[in-house]
């Protein structure tokens, strides 16, 4: 029955999940020193959550329940020898942190700072951030970064454990620490927001969440780093997607790619902020890959709006935005954009120079693939592409508008 005391407690746990899981987990990887202890403690207090909230009923604050859950059961293994290294005093430790000023006044950011450390591995760092701060599984992270979820569970179990083994302190950086570490922090927050995205039109309540807590994340990194650009420019690439959801799909579900978009449900004040914002950090004269992304989509927005070909600008966008960062993501878009400039054919043979392999199982590549034959008329080579591009998306509504294009 949906209205039990069990499904009600499910739904208060599943919140508590998908609102404070990274608040949480700061406090207590903060407090212990130990962040695959925090994150095992903080499981088993969800798991209590579970089995006592029906009977007992749902705490008027579940956040400070579960943190205390979660402390209980750190305690309990710190006594039974189960924590590796010195966990400390929790009263001497949360004294000291009570005496040290925040730098950073958002725990969860402070916690991606932390993730940022130098020790731990650079490759590492983002992945770690989404998993144990924001609350990513390793697949969704292992898809972002084109590899195995295996392997990226692997190199995240690594990178914990290294981190416990050395004893690295779970301190906020200073200042000079902060402008060092910050570009893995705007890297992750970026892919949060991706990770929300791409889930928007799904059941995943947590996911949907993703964007506004990137956005958030990055207003606050913009408190703690006012006169870095690039964390303008993140923000600003983020209002201007923002601003754009409400037409992303139609009443019933389904998707709206951005040239039959209708341009009235935009957000404006979001497009208007977001503009702001890209001008702001272009009057720095330190052009970085997010401010360059941003100039992309205010391109594409403007393009729109007037009814004008904005395609050349933002192929040279492309082209600077690649010597920051040669992803195959931006390679796709670009190779997008030349199709439009230079025709089809050109695009698809820029398409064929991409690595097949790490483009193989990637449903981006597949759909540009099959659009670009479908406008040079090889028809059935276009529908190969599109039915396989419509397998690898999790969305039920681009599988749906790409089903159409191949034909059903």
């Amino acid at each position: 029955m949906s209205g039990s005391p069990s499904s009600a407690a499910a739904r208060a746990a599943e919140r508590a999940a998908r609102l404070s899981y990274g608040k949480l987990l700061a406090w207590l990887a903060r407090e212990w020193r130990d962040m695959s202890a925090a994150e095992d403690a903080l499981a088993d207090a969800f798991r209590k959550a579970l089995e006592t909230w029906p009977a007992s009923g749902i705490p008027e604050k579940p956040d400070a329940w579960l943190r205390v859950a979660a402390r209980h059961r750190l305690a309990d293994s710190a006594r039974s020898a189960k924590v590796r290294g010195d966990a400390g005093s929790t009263l001497a430790i949360l004294a000291e942190q009570e005496a040290t000023e925040a730098a950073i006044p958002d725990r969860r950011l402070a916690l991606m700072f932390v993730c940022a450390h130098p020790a731990v591995p650079e490759k590492t760092q983002t992945p770690l951030m989404l998993q144990t701060v924001l609350g990513l599984d390793a697949a969704r992270i292992a898809s972002a970064f084109l590899i195995q979820p295996a392997a990226m569970g692997q190199r995240l179990s690594r990178a914990k454990a290294e981190i416990r083994d050395r004893g690295l302190r779970f301190e906020e950086p200073g200042p000079d620490e902060i402008a060092a570490r910050g570009e893995r922090v705007r890297e992750a927050i970026y892919a949060a927001y991706g990770a929300g995205w791409d889930g928007i039109a799904g059941t995943d309540t947590r996911r949907k969440g993703l964007m506004e807590e990137a956005i958030w994340l990055a207003r606050v990194l913009l408190e703690v780093s006012p006169t870095d650009p690039e964390v303008r420019g993140l923000l600003a690439l983020m209002l201007h997607c923002e601003a754009r959801n409400a037409a992303r799909r139609t009443p019933d579900g389904a998707y709206v790619p951005l040239a039959d978009q209708d341009t009235t449900l935009w957000n404006r004040d979001l497009v208007f902020e977001a503009e702001r914002e890209l001008m702001t950090a272009a009057r720095a004269g330190r052009p970085g890959r997010f401010q360059i992304e941003a100039a992309i989509q205010s391109a594409a927005v403007y393009a729109r709006l007037s009814g004008r070909n904005a395609g050349a600008a933002v192929l040279q966008l492309y082209d600077h935005l690649l010597a920051f960062a040669p992803t195959i993501g931006n390679h796709l878009g670009r190779i997008a954009v030349l199709a439009d400039v230079a025709g089809a054919e050109t695009a698809l043979d820029a398409l064929s120079d991409l690595p097949q392999e790490r483009v193989r199982d990637h449903q981006p590549f597949h759909a540009l693939r099959g659009d670009l034959l479908a406008r040079l008329d090889r028809r059935d080579e276009a529908a190969v592409e599109l039915r396989h591009a419509a397998g690898l998306s999790e969305d039920p509504g681009v599988r749906a508008f790409l089903l159409a294009r191949a034909g059903g």
